[in-house]
């Protein structure tokens, strides 16, 4: 079993707050943590600066699927920055924990 970390930024706290409870709720994230970032970016042509929420999900390959699906679904952005981060190594009964609460009933 490969875990990962899915990672996006939005730009509420709300949002990210319904993100988080959906990934949980339908079994596609053992745990998504929020923390508040600040991110500088070229967007259409012009340097932006904004606040934002980093949502990082902790999930298996498996679902990275239905995760990004979900994050699209509620997401705000033209363009959401949605990527993976693999584990190299993962403490195992930490992993049997992602495994338990990310496979479906």
């Amino acid at each position: 079993m490969t875990y990962i970390a899915v990672v996006t930024t939005i730009d509420s706290r709300d949002r990210a707050l319904a993100i988080a409870h959906a990934l949980v709720e339908r079994k596609l994230a053992a745990c998504v943590q929020l923390s508040d970032i600040e991110s500088v970016y070229r967007w259409n042509g012009t340097v932006q600066q904004d606040r934002e929420i980093r949502v990082l999900c902790k999930t298996t390959t498996a679902r990275y699927t239905d995760v990004e699906a979900t994050i699209k679904e509620l997401h705000t952005y033209d363009v959401p920055a949605i990527h993976a981060i693999a584990f190299d190594q993962v403490e195992r009964a930490y992993g049997t924990w992602i495994e338990a609460e990310t496979t479906p009933s």
